[in-house]
């Protein structure tokens, strides 16, 4: 199996190359090292991975600034839609596969009910209308894909929520958190293990392509969250400034940003769970361990 990877350095793609490398050869593709592999440039892009010949296409890149995308659409665009789309035309001609990860931000975060794969879609800002978009042109090419919807990715690499509450615990004395957005932190190397094991599946059974919800198990709040890392790292004789029951509960209203975010992040995995014999483990486990890699525990 030869396998081109897009995103490689991103949290997901870097774990990507750990586990799909039992599968074949990967091809890990980057910006910086290739010009043609800039996901804002579609037709180049297309034109070298077709070059490639793959039998997989894994597209682990994507424009991510939520708020950013507000005031630069057409950038965005082109990231998580028309890219998407020409990788999904190459797929066709080339009779490969494309994994394609989109987001929560795809639903309108009503309700308390956790979204399955047929649910309703309803973005609330660009970013999550070009990732829908990118879905919708990835299905209409009629290629063999798989499209991961996943939410509140946290990995080693690069920067994330667990890392600034770490940061400002040991600056400050109080922390005020968003308590009314809930949805399941999901550890990069869980999803990337997912997607070999689904992709390893669908090779043998073209049948199971389709659209799957990957989360971990389980929900939370980011107050929640904070509060598991701020606990956990005190507990392990990291140091922390801000007291034990320091971390102040607030509503979204409190940070208003340029795009909204959904409320209601839950994603059922009863379709990805049932299909693929998985099970999902509760996000505190991928929290806990990414904590003791980041720290050195």
């Amino acid at each position: 199996m030869r396998i081109v990877l897009l995103g490689s350095q991103g949290q997901v793609g870097w774990e990507l190359q750990r586990a799909l490398a039992p599968l074949g050869e990967v091809i890990a593709l980057t910006r910086n090292g290739e010009p043609t592999a800039d996901l804002a440039q579609p037709r180049a892009l297309a034109a070298h991975v077709r070059s490639l010949a793959p039998q997989v296409i894994v597209n682990a890149a994507a424009y991510t600034a939520v708020d950013k995308a507000e005031s630069e659409p057409a950038l965005a665009h082109e990231i998580n839609a028309a890219s998407p789309g020409a990788l999904a035309e190459v797929a066709v001609e080339l009779d490969a596969w494309l994994v394609h990860y989109s987001t929560d931000y795809v639903f309108d975060g009503s309700g308390s009910a956790a979204r399955d794969e047929d649910s309703r879609t309803g973005p609330l800002g660009v970013y999550g209308r070009t990732k829908l978009e990118g879905e919708e042109r990835v299905r209409a090419s009629g290629c063999r894909h798989l499209i991961l919807r996943t939410s509140w990715v946290h990995g080693t690499r690069g920067g994330n929520f667990a890392r600034t509450m770490l940061r400002l615990a040991a600056e400050r004395d109080r922390l005020t958190v968003v308590d009314d957005q809930v949805g399941a932190p999901t550890g990069a190397d869980l999803l990337a293990d997912v997607t070999a094991h689904v992709l390893r599946s669908a090779w043998r059974r073209p049948s199971l392509a389709g659209t799957y919800h990957a989360v971990a198990s389980g929900e939370t709040s980011w107050h929640g969250y904070a509060c598991l890392v701020v606990e956990w790292a005190r507990s392990h004789g990291h140091a922390v400034k801000v007291p034990a029951g320091a971390i102040e509960a607030v509503p979204s209203t409190a940070f208003p940003t340029p795009a909204r975010r959904p409320l209601n992040s839950r994603l059922s995995t009863n379709r990805l769970r049932q299909t693929f014999d998985l099970e999902m483990p509760p996000w505190q486990h991928g929290v806990e361990r990414m904590l003791a890699e980041v720290l050195g525990q």
